[in-house]
């Protein structure tokens, strides 16, 4: 039997030209899904937009500062969010809030939301990226003058300086002699024996709790009087600081005589008196001494009448000499001998005393205790309760001097604050401010509702 000849058309003539009009079920569920899907989205969106919820165009979830905004876009975005351009503006964070200048000298001033990006979740708006530090500090450049400040840094284990305290020809500008190695030995003499001294009975933030073991917290801080320092200066380094920063907890509060030296150094001038004199300027102490010694006088008028020895050579007698005071003679021989006492050992053991340019009573050097050490920088003892003490401050028991900066050096940061998922925050953020806080204003809101 002959064979058919295989053609082309002999082979397209098998072809159902008609199959797309069979019903198949993948094509009845294709069918299905284009015209469905499309109806379901305009539902959604639908119900939203009745529901007045604009979630659907939110980048993400607010900061925790701004969460009471969430339902309100328009707070911050001015224009209606819908038509998808709206970005937040610098003028609607100025109605809450007053973003101080960083610094006169700045080059430029770059937008709020370049730095403090919103719609990432529940994350502090300060934790910026070191690129928003590094677009300037990485060359930094000045309006009108040379930079003050390192020039190149691009990250805190990259070309950052050592602090400025801990340079090369810097030294702690207070006067006060205090040897740390002396007062760290143990069976030192205390009010009630013998004591071992540990840092938390000088140096303690301003809130604690903890009880004073040498002093009280009554009266004034004299220790300030006497060096010509009010509370309030010393204490104006401790409030200037971001919102947000407890300086109270962050910071040691200065150290003074009444709360933490009165108990062992105490002020005795006369073996007569239980009482010592004021921690306080030479014309207050004098004042005090006069007073105490003319009341005795009064009181005791047989002690005008003294007898005195002379100087006799050996094989003579000691003859004996009475005399008898007035009494604002004995009053000016007592506050002398008083006096001289103080000045010149029991007021100079601590404090640097010069003679006065226009008085009798010596000058007294301003103690010029520094209150915070990093002026450019944050930094919290409240958040470093685990370590102890001369785990940073690890030369306080060596140290013999005055003026030794008793600071830990960028390198014993350096050990926790470092890259890497064993390492402790180290972005700038943590220790820098932008804003400069000094000179923030007052801001009256102008948000009626949320």
């Amino acid at each position: 039997m002959a064979r058919t000849k295989r053609t082309t058309k002999t082979l397209a003539q098998r072809i159902d030209l008609n199959y797309f009009k069979h019903p198949h079920r993948f094509r009845e569920v294709r069918f299905l899904l284009s015209v469905l899907l499309p109806i379901a989205a305009v539902l959604w969106l639908a119900a939203y937009g009745l529901a007045h919820n604009d979630k659907l165009y939110s980048a993400g979830r607010m900061s925790p500062a701004h969460a009471v905004l969430t339902e309100n876009c328009r707070t911050c975005h001015v224009v209606s969010t819908r038509l998808f351009t709206a970005k937040a503006r610098d003028q609607a964070c100025l109605t809450c809030h007053d973003g101080p200048i960083h610094h006169a000298d700045q080059v430029f001033t770059p937008a709020c939301s370049s730095c403090h990006v919103e719609h990432r979740g529940r994350l502090q708006l300060a934790a910026t990226t070191d690129a928003s530090c590094t677009q300037c500090h990485a060359d930094l450049h000045a309006n009108h003058s040379t930079p003050a400040f390192a020039s190149s840094v691009t990250s805190f284990e990259s070309g950052h300086p050592e602090f400025a305290a801990l340079r090369k020809g810097f030294a702690d500008p207070g006067t006060i002699k205090l040897n740390h190695a002396v007062h760290m030995k143990a069976n030192l003499a205390g009010p009630n024996g013998p004591v071992q001294l540990d840092c938390g009975d000088c140096h303690r933030p301003g809130t604690s709790t903890r009880p004073l073991r040498f002093g009280s917290n009554a009266g004034t801080n004299v220790a300030q009087a006497a060096s010509g320092e009010s509370a309030s200066v010393l204490n104006a380094a401790q409030t200037t600081g971001p919102p947000s920063h407890s300086s109270a907890r962050a910071y040691m509060a200065p150290t003074s005589y009444v709360k933490d030296c009165a108990g062992c150094h105490t002020l005795q001038f006369d073996k007569r008196f239980v009482e010592s004199v004021p921690h306080d300027t030479p014309e207050i102490v004098h004042a005090f001494v006069v007073k105490k010694f003319q009341e005795y006088i009064a009181a005791h008028p047989i002690e005008l009448r003294e007898t005195a020895s002379t100087v006799a050579l050996p094989t003579k007698p000691v003859p004996i000499s009475p005399r008898t005071y007035t009494p604002q003679q004995w009053v000016d021989t007592r506050v002398a001998e008083a006096e001289e006492l103080l000045w010149a050992k029991t007021c100079k053991q601590c404090h640097a005393i010069v003679d006065g340019a226009t008085s009798q009573l010596p000058a007294v050097a301003k103690s010029n205790i520094t209150v915070r050490w990093f002026q450019h920088g944050v930094f919290d003892h409240d958040q470093h309760r685990l370590v102890g003490c001369t785990g940073c401050h690890s030369s306080a028991r060596s140290s013999h001097e005055t003026a030794d900066v008793l600071l830990p050096g960028i390198r014993t940061c350096q050990q926790c604050h470092h890259a890497g998922a064993d390492g402790a925050e180290d972005r700038c953020f943590e220790c820098h401010e932008y804003h400069d806080w000094s000179k923030e204003k007052e801001v009256n809101g102008k948000l009626s509702s949320f």
